[in-house]
């Protein structure tokens, strides 16, 4: 499929159209997906108008199937309940649906992330005492235990990837190999992190993040510098493809909807 350059457009693709696109690559057609407002929806809409038309669309606020024309402003925006083909209270979501594990993959953001891919999204510094109270932990704990999968989209520096988190949250791989097991968690754990300078999968063996793509124009060592830890690099790390003219279409149209109000 041709490039924007080759078809005569050269705006290249903004920091968060790149982090949009990447996420919704990982999503496939047919597969029930956890959607949260931001790039988390932004992605999930963008595979329902391109390459998965099939993809159910599931939102907190209880609507399942859901297919906006535009952007939803919130889990409440009222057009989720008039296209979804259900809609059910939010107790039967995460008691049925969610902890039932009756749902592919969840999208989640954050505050803090470490090694072993655990969340903060509760408190910067010590929870009796913190510097910054965040807004807490929502449905992420029952979503990283339950879907089949979690995608996590986050901003990438030293403030957000830390050697530990200030407050464990939301659990990844715990403390590595056998710690979602030891738990009884039903679901696999963070799939894919995805941030403005590449993308991150846990390593098989050790569940620690590895960086297996730098987005284009991005260099290996600005990512280390930006990580706080020793950062595990794939043997065979690659760049993130560029986006088609096919993709950003879709989405620019989608942000011009958004921002029109259509």
């Amino acid at each position: 499929m041709r490039t924007l350059s080759q078809l005569g457009d050269d705006r290249p693709p903004t920091t968060e159209e790149m982090m949009t696109l990447a996420a919704a690559r990982e999503l496939t057609d047919g597969m029930t997906c956890f959607v949260g407002i931001g790039i988390p929806s932004r992605a999930a809409n963008l595979a329902r108008q391109s390459h998965a038309p099939n993809i159910v669309l599931i939102y907190e606020s209880g609507t399942i199937g859901a297919k906006p024309i535009s952007l939803p402003l919130s889990i409440g925006d009222g057009q989720l309940a008039d296209t979804a083909d259900a809609v059910v209270s939010v107790p039967e979501m995460f008691n049925y649906w969610i902890q039932g594990g009756r749902i592919d993959v969840g999208m989640l953001g954050t505050a803090q992330i470490d090694r072993f891919a655990n969340l903060n999204s509760t408190v910067i510094g010590s929870y009796a005492d913190p510097t910054v109270r965040l807004p807490g932990a929502g449905g992420a704990p029952e979503v990283a235990s339950s879907c089949g999968k979690v995608i996590v989209v986050v901003r990438h520096s030293r403030r957000v990837f830390v050697e530990q988190v200030d407050f464990v949250t939301t659990v990844g791989f715990g403390s590595g190999p056998g710690s979602r097991e030891r738990l009884g968690f039903r679901g696999h754990g963070p799939a894919l992190i995805v941030t403005d300078l590449g993308l991150l999968r846990p390593d098989l063996e050790t569940c620690e993040l590895t960086l297996t793509h730098v987005h284009p124009g991005v260099e290996l060592d600005a990512v280390r510098a930006a990580t706080g830890w020793t950062l595990a690099i794939a043997e065979n790390l690659q760049v993130t493809p560029v986006p088609t003219h096919a993709e950003l279409t879709v989405l620019r149209r989608l942000m011009t909807h958004d921002q029109q109000g259509e």
